[in-house]
């Protein structure tokens, strides 16, 4: 593996994007958005996820989406170094929560949907 790499794994309904493989929730939020490209939804959720939580020690992100009945459900989060802060969950629903950049996320993963 180079150090640019990461695991991908794409099956009908399913999407996971992890730095680390096996992939491994010490930390997650769940929420729910329309139907749109997974990959580039997940990639784009990554990167600022990244830079929200990249000063906790250890922490490799995951980006997990699953369709649902009414669009996707995205759970992200990562792998963790020892414990937790406390906060950390609710500064991941936070992000995902954020009308700014879900608004960002949605045009960019929309583009080129058929």
């Amino acid at each position: 593996m180079t150090r640019n790499a990461w695991h991908i794994r794409e099956e009908p309904g399913h999407y996971v994007l992890a730095r680390h493989w096996p992939p491994q929730f010490d930390v997650s939020a769940v929420s729910g958005f329309p139907a749109v490209r997974p990959s580039r939804l997940a990639r784009h959720i990554r990167q600022d996820l990244w830079r929200a939580l990249q000063g906790l020690r250890g922490f490799s992100p995951v980006i997990q989406i699953d369709a649902a009945e009414d669009g996707l459900t995205v759970r992200a989060g990562g792998r963790l170094q020892g414990r937790a802060p406390q906060g950390t969950e609710s500064r991941i629903r936070d992000l995902l929560d954020s009308p700014a950049h879900r608004a960002r996320w949605l045009r960019w993963a929309g583009e080129g949907r058929e």
